[in-house]
């Protein structure tokens, strides 16, 4: 069902003009799109709902979002529903249509609240959608009762009441909190047109840190080729095929190819780290930790 080019004024108008189905033409119209791919019953059966979607699509304006926007999630689920209805479990359509209008409906607003996911857990969703009525019944108990709550006491009585954890009402409560704004807005008129994007810190590397990592690495990559020129020719191929592959050579392998028993290519190994150790530290004591 398009429902793009109308406003919602015009689609309720639609809507309440349809037809009103009893429960005998209702299963009829499920069997006959489940069955045999009708398509005007589906259109007829969408039709009748869709003052059901706009129902509930209405209880969702207060999170801001457009209402024909609203509508068109809440026929989206509609739709979604008569898809997958089945007429044989003996469940009126509307009570099925029900969840997947309100899901679809749930769905959009949270993904549409902040450009940071909201929820992704049931716990976090129903957070969402229950939090601030809860708060504000808790809050009226307690005034009449005489009581003061403190922040962690109201967060602690939220979760105990919609059954979820503390550090979830924590995070939804500091989402809940304000709206996104843009990092290139002012902060004030007294900052002369400062951004918000001033203020933060830039934790890329800087010019002079730059310069200072390639002249280090320079001087590494020197050091360790003077360390490997002092080695022989075979503790060379042993180091090279240890520790300079992408897939490092074992032992035995290495030892079958020279001749030689794992245990005395370990020796050899061992010596020319030795030897390299040495040589690194005359350079300096600070790269030693390169052949750990």
């Amino acid at each position: 069902m398009a429902l793009d080019g109308f406003n919602d004024q015009t689609l309720s108008r639609r809507a309440m003009k349809a037809e009103l189905l009893d429960a005998e033409t209702e299963l009829r119209l499920a069997y006959a799109w489940r069955d045999h791919g009708d398509e005007q019953a589906l259109h007829r059966l969408i039709q009748a709902y869709m003052r059901l979607a706009i129902s509930m699509a209405s209880k969702f304006k207060r999170y801001g979002a457009p209402m024909n926007d609203l509508i068109q999630e809440a026929g989206l689920g509609l739709m979604k529903a008569a898809d997958k209805f089945d007429p044989d479990r003996g469940v009126r359509f509307s009570t099925y249509a029900v969840w997947w209008i309100k899901a679809s409906i749930q769905d959009y607003v949270m993904r549409n609240w902040s450009m940071v996911r909201t929820g992704s857990t049931s716990s976090q969703k129903a957070l969402f959608f229950n939090m601030r009525r809860v708060q504000a019944r808790l809050e009226r108990e307690a005034q009449a009762s005489g009581e003061k709550l403190d922040g962690y006491q109201l967060r602690h009585m939220i979760a105990t009441e919609i059954g979820v954890p503390l550090r979830d009402v924590e995070m939804m409560e500091g989402r809940l909190s304000g709206s996104d704004f843009s990092l290139n807005a002012t902060q004030s008129v007294e900052d002369e047109g400062r951004e918000w994007i001033d203020t933060l810190e830039d934790d890329s590397a800087q010019s002079a840190e730059l310069v200072e990592n390639t002249h280090d690495t320079a001087c590494l990559r020197n050091w360790l080729v003077d360390a490997m020129n002092g080695l022989n020719e075979r503790e060379r191929f042993i180091i090279r095929e240890r520790k300079l592959r992408e897939e490092a050579r074992t032992l035995e392998s290495l030892g079958t190819e020279l001749g030689l028993s794992k245990e005395r290519v370990r020796q050899l190994e061992a010596a020319a780290f030795g030897k390299m150790r040495k040589a690194l530290q005359a350079q300096s004591s600070e790269v030693e930790h390169f052949l750990a």
